[in-house]
C-alpha cells in the first residue's frame, strides 16, 4: 500500500496517513523534546548522563520487583521460579549501584562499551585477513582499528568517554528532532484547515 489513493487527479491520503496529517503537532513536539534533550547533553553532559543513571535505576528497580512477582506466582504454581527471582535480585542489586553510587554506574557503562569496542575491533581485524582485498579488506580494517582505538581511549579516560558518548547521543537527538520538525511541517501542509 502507498498510503494515498487518488481521486481524479487529487492525492487522497488513507487512514493512517490522514491520522499523522491530522497528528502533525504530536509530532512536531516529539521533535522540540528531541532537540531539547539534544541541548541538554551539550549544554549539561553531567546533568544529562545523572538523569540517565536515574532512568536506569529505576527502570532496574521495576524490572526486578516485576522478575521476583512472577517468580513467586510461578512459584506458587510449582513451576521454574529460581532464574526469575535471581534476576529479579540481580536487578535489584543493579538499581541499588545506579542510585546510591551513580558515578560508578556510569564509569561502568563507559568500560563496559570500551571493552564491548575492542572485542568487535579485534574479532573484525582477524576477519579482514580472510577478505579478499578485492571486496574492500582495507575498509574492514579501518573500521576494525578506529573500534579497538575507540575502546582504548574509553579504558584510558573514561569520564572524558562519557561526556563524549553523551555528546553523541546529543548529536543523535538533534538530527532526529529537526528530522521529526520537518516531517511535522510537510504533514501539516497536507492538512485540511
Amino acid at each position: 500500500m502507498s498510503g494515498v489513493g487518488t481521486y481524479g487527479s487529487i492525492a487522497v491520503p488513507d487512514g493512517r496517513t490522514a491520522a499523522l496529517t491530522r497528528n502533525w503537532w504530536a509530532i512536531g513536539l516529539r521533535g522540540l523534546f528531541a532537540i531539547l534533550f539534544a541541548a541538554a547533553a551539550f549544554l549539561w553532559p553531567g546533568v544529562t548522563i545523572a538523569s540517565l543513571v536515574l532512568l536506569f535505576g529505576i527502570y532496574m528497580a521495576v524490572d526486578g520487583v516485576f522478575a521476583i512477582v512472577a517468580g513467586v506466582r510461578a512459584a506458587a504454581r510449582h513451576e521454574r521460579w529460581g532464574m526469575l527471582i535471581l534476576e529479579g535480585v540481580l536487578n535489584l542489586a543493579a538499581a541499588v549501584v545506579a542510585f546510591v553510587y551513580p558515578i560508578l554506574t556510569v564509569l561502568a557503562f563507559v568500560i563496559f562499551s570500551g571493552a564491548w569496542a575492542i572485542i568487535t575491533g579485534v574479532t573484525l581485524l582477524i576477519a579482514t585477513f580472510r577478505l579478499p582485498a578485492a571486496n574492500g579488506r582495507w575498509l574492514m580494517g579501518f573500521g576494525a582499528v578506529v573500534s579497538i582505538i575507540w575502546g582504548i581511549l574509553l579504558f584510558v579516560s573514561p569520564v572524558t568517554g562519557a561526556v563524549v558518548m553523551t555528546w553523541w547521543l546529543g548529536a543523535y537527538a538533534l538530527v532526529f528532532g529537526v528530522t521529526l520538525i520537518a516531517l511535522a511541517f510537510r504533514l501539516r501542509s497536507g492538512h485540511p484547515a
